[in-house]
């Protein structure tokens, strides 16, 4: 849909004709209205989009419809005058669709209320405003489509232990002649060897009639979709086929499970490392950046990214922590609400093998608001703070409960003393040091089992910290004197916790975050332009599959343990070897499938620069650095 759009402020409406507008300024679609900020700060506001679309049918007989996709804050279509029943409350990455029938030139209107925001991430200080301006995010298209056509097709893989099904629904929109015919339904693998299948539906209706039909197909010698690491991405693509209209869809066979200690996909204990991302810049990017980051699990922070994000997590082998698009901190936790929105989640990308897991509420509060330092006073404060702390987690729980087991649920994120599911870990950050989390995790060593977030911020700019988007400007004046060190503490920070987790064999970690929101600086280890920060050469070295750690930061005569963390499926027999200064030394050593072993012990030179360890793998040696 390649129109000229122009969007302005409604200045006064009637209900006979399209919004008047003072003036009207071109606007990109897909996009935000970024020239209508200002604007959208007020709550009163409208904005109104308009363009013309050409009539793109090729015979009379054809049907034509509008698909809006991320259209965050629609009221209302007016399409060649004529206003068009729509779903307000619908959330911003459920498509809106209408038919219409189209002139030689149809002109559409739409208005968007500022009043109506996408919720979640976008209602806090970690993104600027702008990224949540209403509009049409994703992007507009006009269909043209048969005079009977399949309008909808969904798929439902189901794994019962060695057999494998796909529930197929689908919904036909009957033309102008009865209909009496059958759907081919095929089933072929993508992109590898395996069984196909082939089968059909009966279907018929009335002129106008809309008409569902399903079908179960079954998957012979099903094969399945794994992380990255873990296996294949093994897909089936399933084809609906009516007369010459076809549609289809690509599915994955897997299954997700969290207990009180691990992660299992296909049964099979993981480790997930993980990186969160918040809205704006190119999806496609972040999955590559975050796989570029040895993550294998993306979290997408408080909001909903466009279909593309999950295809390309599904091919890549990167698991899914989808939030709810939800605020944590709202002091009535809307549970109605809360469940509406997992059901329409996992209806519109349940069928994604990658999205393994969904949080529910995070962070309702924070104990640790207030800055709390280091030192031997902050230990107790912690604990103060953390024996304080507590919420009322029912709410969650019974969201949590109304989710289909065909994904794993997060029912509450949150700080330490909260009781949560995951917890969000920030030492190094908003309390006590980097190096306190050995401290914090021999302890209280449920608080490492899955952590939903940790990290640091850091400027990029000499800027005021107080202008820069996600960033605590008293916590970062605390840890570092200038944008330089910033970007050095939050590296250590980074590495040392992450480190640190995988040592105690977290299950799930999530560093927070994968790239800035903003120009400036943030909490990303990328800049809002994706440019590495020091940060993401150490969370990527800390996130190697198979990785030689020490055990303390290193010092100039002393010693230091190694251990050997290795997250992949299958036991690792290698080597060892460690060079500090005139000093070396090498081990042998076996490590479990997603566990860790140590591997000894470095004595570090006194007129030593460095510590470097090397780990002997089949095909590649990974090195580990430790400046000193």
């Amino acid at each position: 849909m390649a129109g000229k759009w122009m969007a302005g402020v409604v200045e006064s409406r009637s209900d006979d004709g399209p919004p008047t507008v003072d003036r009207w300024t071109p606007v990109s679609v897909p996009g935000r209205p970024g020239g209508f900020a200002e604007a959208a700060r007020s709550a009163d506001e409208r904005l109104a989009y308009r363009t013309t679309i050409a009539d793109p049918r090729t015979t009379p007989d054809d049907r034509t419809l509008l698909a809006l996709h991320g259209a965050s804050g629609l009221e209302s279509i007016r399409i060649d005058g004529i206003d068009r029943e729509i779903d307000p409350g619908a959330p911003y990455f459920v498509p809106t669709r209408l038919e219409f029938e189209p002139e030689s030139e149809t002109e559409l209107h739409l208005e968007f209320a500022t009043a109506r925001t996408a919720g979640g991430v976008y209602n806090t200080d970690e993104v600027p405003p702008e990224l949540g301006l209403p509009g049409i995010w994703w992007g507009a298209a006009v269909q043209v489509r048969p005079q009977t056509f399949i309008d909808e097709l969904s798929v439902t893989p189901r794994l019962e232990g060695e057999t494998a099904h796909i529930d197929v629904e689908l919904v036909v929109d009957v033309g102008e002649k009865p209909l009496d015919d059958s759907i081919t339904l095929s089933l072929r693998p993508e992109g590898f060897r395996g069984g196909g299948t082939m089968d059909r539906v009966r279907v018929d209706g009335d002129p106008g009639e809309r008409v569902a039909v399903s079908k179960t197909l079954e998957v012979r010698d099903p094969s399945l979709w794994w992380p990255r690491g873990y296996g294949d991405q093994h897909r089936y693509t399933v084809r609906a086929k009516l007369d010459e209209d076809a549609t289809e869809r690509t599915v994955g066979l897997r299954t997700v499970e969290r207990t009180d200690d691990e992660l299992l996909v296909n049964d099979r204990p993981i480790r997930a490392r993980g990186v969160a991302r918040l809205p704006g810049g190119d999806p496609l990017e972040d999955v590559q950046r975050a796989v570029d980051c040895n993550a294998n699990l993306v979290r997408a922070r408080g909001h909903v990214p466009r279909p593309e994000f999950y295809d390309a997590c599904d091919e890549a082998g990167v698991l899914v922590w989808q939030d709810l698009p939800i605020t944590g901190a709202d002091p009535e936790f809307e549970v109605d609400r809360a469940t509406e929105l997992a059901e329409v989640l996992l209806e519109h990308y349940g069928s994604h093998p990658s999205l393994g897991l969904v949080g529910v509420r995070n962070e309702p509060i924070d104990p640790f608001a207030d800055p709390l330092g280091s030192g031997w006073r902050a230990r107790p404060a912690f604990r103060w703070r953390a024996w304080r702390a507590g919420v009322d987690e029912r709410g969650a729980f019974e969201v949590a409960d109304s989710i289909p087991d065909s994904v794993a649920t997060v029912p509450l994120t949150g700080a330490p003393g909260l009781d949560a599911t995951a917890t969000t870990l920030y030492p190094g950050w908003r309390y006590l040091e980097a190096t306190d989390v050995e401290w914090l995790l021999d302890r209280y060593p449920s608080l490492g089992r899955f952590v939903g977030a940790f990290g640091s911020a850091s400027l990029t700019d000499d800027v005021d910290p107080a202008a820069v988007t996600g960033v605590d400007a008293t916590l970062l004046e605390r840890r570092a004197a200038s944008p330089e060190d910033s970007l050095a503490e939050q590296s250590r920070t980074m590495r040392t916790v992450a480190e640190a987790l995988r040592r105690h064999e977290s299950s799930l970690l999530v560093a927070s975050s994968l790239r800035d929101s903003a120009p400036g600086g943030g909490t990303g280890v990328l800049t809002v332009d994706g440019e590495p920060k020091p940060a993401f050469e150490a969370l990527a070295s800390a996130y190697e599959p198979v990785q030689a750690v020490l055990d303390a930061v290193p010092v100039g005569g002393g010693e230091a343990g190694v251990t050997v963390v290795n997250d992949g499926p299958e036991l690792l027999e290698t080597t060892v070897s460690w060079r500090a200064g005139e000093r070396s030394g090498e081990t042998s050593v076996t490590v479990n499938a997603t566990g860790c072993a140590s591997a000894g012990t470095v004595d570090v030179s006194p007129d030593a620069d460095a510590v470097v360890l090397l780990l002997e793998l089949p095909n590649r040696t990974v090195e580990n650095r430790y400046g000193l």
